[in-house]
């Protein structure tokens, strides 16, 4: 099973190199990275290009620019990462171990997240997005989400929405198949929740859930969430 792992960036040129490097073994058993830039003024483009198969250019947006990748990925399964998430080196074969393990020609799945600071209430935090996922089939975009190509395709890929794609996404994947949720953990950046303080944004992101799941139109709460 060839991977084509699918970046969305936008101004992460203090991370993505990190990101990238995490990935070189990956790319050395013969997988793919793609990395998909928003339109970055920082040089995260020229940053990406040493260390990626490819460096595309797509309206910024994450779902944009990730089916942007998955049109110009050739592998077998397409997995979505974070410009600023951390991923284990054998991932592939995690992935691989659990999409074989499931035994259906069709099949996606996240991995559980750990967030990168050291603060308490961030193990909280995680434990809880982990349970949380397990418990409503939803995966977010923190976690790694993964889909073979074929079940991708048939469900039309990310809906262009400036935000809660993802949970979109595991909605429409999830009337096909519960996911994969596997106990391998990626590592998340946690600077958002430290600069605007945990608790903050923890209310911030249920309140967005909340708003959401009552009809307010995401276009409204990308800019709230901005």
């Amino acid at each position: 099973m060839r991977i084509s792992i699918i970046i969305p960036a936008l101004n992460e040129a203090a991370s993505i190199c990190s990101t990238l490097e995490r990935l070189q073994p990956l790319r050395a058993r013969g997988h793919e990275v793609v990395v998909v830039d928003g339109g970055s003024r920082d040089g995260t483009a020229r940053l990406a290009q040493p260390l990626a198969d490819r460096v595309l250019h797509a309206p910024a947006g994450r779902a944009r620019q990730m089916n942007a990748g998955a049109d110009a990925a050739t592998g077998d399964l397409f997995w979505f990462l974070h410009a600023d998430t951390l991923a284990p080196e054998d991932a592939d074969v995690v992935i691989a171990d659990a999409v074989r393990g499931a035994g259906q020609a069709d099949a996606w799945g996240r991995f559980d997240v750990r967030l990168s600071g050291r603060r308490l209430l961030l193990r909280v935090v995680e434990r809880l997005m982990n349970l949380r996922s397990r418990i409503t089939g939803i995966a977010t975009g923190d976690q790694g989400l993964f889909v073979t190509r074929g079940l991708f395709v048939k469900t039309g890929g990310f809906p262009d929405l400036p935000l809660m794609e993802d949970i979109e996404m595991s909605r429409c994947l999830g009337r096909v198949h519960r996911p994969l949720c596997l106990y391998h953990r990626l590592v998340t950046s946690s600077r958002r929740w430290e600069r605007q303080g945990v608790v903050r944004t923890i209310l911030l992101m249920w309140y967005l859930r909340g708003a959401y799941a009552l009809g307010v139109p995401a276009a409204r709460l990308a800019a709230r969430y901005d």
